[in-house]
């Protein structure tokens, strides 16, 4: 899987369609997330493809809210993006508002850890460091099971999405924890600039 659109034209077109500051804080981390994901499970030749598709995974969300990952091909496609990418953004919605279904590895990840991404970023804002760096697996537990906490946040996929990946919820949280943590701070240095 090779990735058609530089990172720095990946960035423009999801500012292009997303000026909120949460929905880009939100794209960098998944970005950040997958390229993490695409080192530690062996496709380091793939990471600009990982990190690309989390990046633009939600470029119709904020100005198409009830038309996500429906609108999404014709930006990217307007926007220059390959078809697998095409498929693989589309596959994380699978269920909600996409019947494109996730097959490869890496569809599986974005599918399980966008919305694990929600949910751990929120528990950091609670935190008095304000950081995932300090967060255990135990402290995300009580989170998870706390239904009104994040309630956006969707446990079913989250745990769909561990499913898909063959592995406990724990794996999930606590790789994805770690994940937020190795691109926190160049994530938040981006958002400053």
């Amino acid at each position: 899987m090779e990735s058609q659109i530089t990172r720095k034209e990946a960035l423009e077109l999801l500012k292009e369609y997303n000026q909120e500051p949460f929905h880009i804080l939100h794209g960098l981390t998944v970005e950040g997330v997958m390229r993490w994901y695409a080192r530690e499970l062996g496709y380091s030749a793939e990471e600009d493809f990982w990190g690309i598709t989390g990046l633009l995974h939600d470029i119709d969300f904020e100005r198409f809210p009830e038309q996500h990952c429906v609108k999404a091909p014709e930006l990217l496609r307007a926007g220059g993006v390959g078809e697998d990418m095409i498929h693989s953004i589309c596959s994380h919605g699978y269920g909600l508002c996409s019947d494109v279904e996730p097959v490869h590895e890496m569809e599986k990840v974005l599918f399980a850890a966008d919305e694990l991404t929600g949910l751990i970023g929120a528990a950091a804002r609670m935190r008095p460091s304000k950081s995932c760096k300090d967060m255990e697996v135990s402290s995300l537990k009580k989170k998870f099971k706390d239904k009104k906490f994040a309630a956006g946040c969707s446990r079913d996929v989250i745990r769909q999405g561990a499913e898909r990946l063959g592995w406990e919820l724990d794996e999930l949280f606590a790789k994805t924890i770690e994940a937020m943590r190795s691109c926190e701070d160049s994530v938040a240095a981006e958002m400053e600039s």
